[in-house]
């Protein structure tokens, strides 16, 4: 038995993500192409050595579940080694130290010495054994993974303060004016029997947190360290970031999706490999397997199964599995949802009126467009900028030829 259980937290709707998590939680968003947001714990776990893994779904689990299924691409279906998917039975996990409490009797089941507890929505690359191997050595109850961030954000986290020991003296959760910039990357190692016991100290919170609840008091009473990471993590939990995070990738991004040291895992599809037409042009970007690109693609991340036609010209977006786009269209600064269909002669992403989205303004306000899965788009459609069409969008709604700037179409999913 591993001396270490992770526990990864993938329940998450991601409100900010509102039409690409409509139908899937936030973990199971597609991300670079190929892989989805939560590959990248899976896979810094079996990397790090850790193959003993409970993952806590709630929100549309159908999706996760099926892509994780027994964890084969993850090496996690060997005799030695698990991945359980955990979901609430009686009542919604409240917070997050509720849903580790909710599923207390699994961890004490597995009777590990460590719990590692991540989210299963950042995207990183990390050797957990190092920061087990620092929990041990300082003796710690817990151990936070922590990271410098602008100052500016700072108050996006909680954020920590440390002595010259990496000890940390005071923890505020999401402070108004944060007195450091030290954050908190959502990611602990607990020596098990402490966190137990701080769960169990709290029956009567409802809505338990480690960041609100949990953390400070342990700060008080028990050894609380903090863990520095310097390399690249980012939580993609808004438009803007999920796509600059997927269009930093086709350039020299600090995450390298190419070491074969550390790769990153994920449940592959079964499809043919990229067929480049006579009159087509790929610029810096990523193009997945099963792609047919017809026209010319610059600055994207395409997904499995893309299909771009004859002087078709896609800039700057990010286009999911099996989207097919037709012959003559101009695509920029987007984002297509799977199985969506693009009439020809269409235009996504035009015009210099950036008014914000007018139903949710601080969604959209970059020109960005937001477009959701298994629509038809009729030919010659014209979209301009910061416009968000739901997958819930009836054909009848989508008949206009010309949607401006700020409008959606379809009503979000609650």
């Amino acid at each position: 038995m591993s001396e270490t259980l992770a526990l990864i937290l993938a329940g998450g709707r991601g409100s900010r993500l509102d039409i690409l998590s409509e139908k899937r939680s936030k973990p199971a968003v597609p991300f670079a192409g190929k892989f989805r947001i939560i590959d990248f714990a899976l896979s810094n776990c079996t990397n790090s050595g850790i193959f003993q893994i409970g993952i806590l779904t709630q929100y549309l689990p159908l999706s996760l579940n099926e892509h994780i299924g027994v964890g084969k691409p993850w090496d996690l279906d060997r005799r030695d080694s698990f991945v359980t998917l955990l979901q609430p039975n009686n009542s919604w996990y409240n917070g997050t130290a509720d849903a580790v409490r909710k599923n207390l009797d699994f961890v004490k089941r597995y009777a590990s010495k460590y719990v590692l507890i991540m989210s299963g929505d950042q995207i990183y690359k990390m050797d957990y054994s190092k920061m087990i191997e620092q929990h041990k050595r300082t003796g710690a109850d817990l151990t936070i993974a922590a990271k410098i961030v602008p100052m500016e954000e700072a108050s996006r986290y909680g954020i920590l303060e440390t002595d010259e020991n990496l000890r940390i003296k005071r923890f505020v959760e999401k402070p108004k004016k944060p007195a450091s910039n030290k954050a908190s990357m959502g990611i602990y190692v607990f020596s098990t029997d402490a966190l137990i016991e701080a769960i169990e100290s709290h029956p009567d919170i409802d809505d338990l947190d480690f960041g609100f609840h949990l953390i400070p008091e342990m700060i008080e009473k028990k050894n609380v360290f903090a863990y520095e990471f310097y390399d690249y993590w980012q939580d993609v939990g808004t438009y803007d970031s999920y796509l600059e995070s997927n269009l930093e990738l086709t350039g020299d991004s600090a995450l390298d999706l190419y070491d074969p040291k550390w790769k990153i895992y994920t449940k592959s599809e079964d499809l043919p490999p990229v067929k480049v037409g006579r009159h087509a042009s790929i610029q810096t970007s990523l193009i997945s397997n099963g792609c047919i690109i017809n026209g010319e693609v610059i600055h994207s991340v395409l997904s499995p199964g893309v299909v771009v036609g004859k002087n078709t010209t896609i800039r700057d977006s990010v286009i999911l599995n099996d989207v097919i786009i037709g012959d003559n269209c101009k695509i920029e600064k987007t984002i297509i949802d799977k199985n969506t269909v693009v009439g020809d002669y269409s235009i996504i992403g035009t015009g210099k009126d950036f008014t914000p989205n007018k139903d949710n303004p601080k969604l959209l306000s970059s020109g960005l467009n937001v477009i959701g899965k298994k629509l038809i788009l009729p030919e010659g459609l014209i979209i301009e900028r910061n416009v968000r069409i739901f997958s819930s969008a009836k054909p009848k709604e989508i008949t206009v030829k010309h949607i401006t700037s700020g409008d959606s179409i379809g009503t979000p999913k609650l």
